[in-house]
């Protein structure tokens, strides 16, 4: 891998130097405490130390509403929108974030490739940044706190700048052309950015091993905790809306006044919300607020076999953008034992009430 670096002088005039490679997307604070993604047009206005936004890079590929044909029913004929996507450059993701999207990737580039999601993913470019953990972050319980690739470029706070590590041709090619914006990493710099690594490791909230955390996830869906928390979730979605790794959708034709013409769309869709398991008939193979939420957690904690990881990238939106004040690792704890009152005081002996066709509202009591 190649190193250079970027003095902090120069961090200004790299992003406007970005520019050059398409549409400009970075974090920008958009209130007293929350962060977005949006266009740039005053790169001072670019945030570089920011521990979350609202909604994840995944929307400038996987867009929240999307048109997909438009169709004309008396001609029995559609016609596809694809987009003429013009390249873009989304600067400051980090290492969890672009996880997140090297997940997406496994499901959307697939041996079927959504070329929606795909062409958008070939002209986007990704530049990610270092950042120091709050009380929310878990990214290292994930293994998900260094990214290894996913990315052309990557920036590591320097106190005199940024390490920036290359990671593909693209990213070769921005460094090449900017080389006077560079130079090269001396010795002190790689101490300074081993002392950071080091520094940011510690900063992390917890430090255990969640390995068989799926597992016990499986094995008690009896525990108490899923009742308790079930009541307060207010079944609103945001946990999914705000989830770098959500790729649910669904799929709604529009029409036109004239009765005859329209089009279809995809829009992120949650399974949080009732409608979300409704199918043909009225039928719902998870009609409970109980049993949504406990497919959440198993589905977020599920392995992902390409990858080698969880399905949750450790980012902590679920529990930061929470209306309820629900804490996703703070339930995932309590399975594990590491709360308080773990353990509920009898342990059902059901065995057969346990799996799956739990989680799937198979019991479908309560709401």
């Amino acid at each position: 891998m190649r190193y250079v670096k970027l003095p902090r002088e120069n961090t200004y005039a790299f992003l406007e130097r970005l520019k050059e490679w398409g549409k400009l997307y970075a974090p920008v604070k958009i209130s007293e405490k929350f962060y977005d993604f949006r266009e740039i047009d005053d790169v001072r206005k670019v945030e570089f130390h920011y521990n979350r936004t609202i909604m994840p890079p995944k929307k400038f590929f996987f867009p929240p509403r999307e048109k997909l044909f438009e169709f004309t029913v008396s001609r029995a004929e559609y016609r596809e929108t694809l987009e003429d996507v013009e390249p873009f450059v989304v600067f400051g993701i980090h290492s969890c974030d672009i996880f997140g999207l090297k997940i997406l990737d496994t499901v959307y580039l697939d041996e079927f490739p959504d070329k929606y999601y795909r062409v958008r993913r070939e002209k986007g470019i990704i530049v990610g940044i270092s950042c120091m953990p709050d009380e929310y972050c878990f990214c290292n319980l994930r293994e998900t706190d260094f990214a290894d690739d996913g990315f052309d470029l990557f920036l590591h706070e320097l106190p005199d700048g940024w390490l920036v590590r290359v990671g593909t041709p693209t990213g070769h090619r921005i460094v090449d052309r900017n080389i006077k914006l560079f130079e090269e990493v001396s010795t002190e710099d790689i101490c300074n950015f081993r002392e950071f690594e080091n520094k940011r490791s510690k900063a992390f909230k917890y430090h255990e091993d969640w390995s068989n955390l799926r597992y016990l996830l499986e094995l008690e869906m009896e525990h108490p905790m899923w009742e308790e928390q079930a009541d307060i979730c207010l079944a609103c979605g945001n946990c999914n809306l705000t989830c770098p790794t959500c790729r649910c959708y669904e799929v709604q034709d529009i029409v036109n006044l004239d009765g005859d013409t329209g089009y279809r769309e995809r829009r992120w869709d949650s399974c949080q919300l009732r409608s979300h398991g409704l199918v043909a008939g009225g039928h719902n193979f998870r009609p409970t607020k109980k049993a949504r939420f406990m497919n959440r957690y198993l589905c977020k904690n599920a392995y992902n076999e390409k990858l080698g990881i969880s399905y949750c990238v450790g980012c902590g939106r679920c529990t930061y953008f929470c209306p309820a004040g629900i804490s996703f690792v703070r339930n995932l704890r309590t399975i594990m034992g590491l709360e308080e009152k773990s353990c509920p005081p009898e342990v059902s002996d059901e065995i057969p009430k346990r799996g799956f066709a739990y989680a799937a509202g198979v019991r479908g009591d309560g709401l």
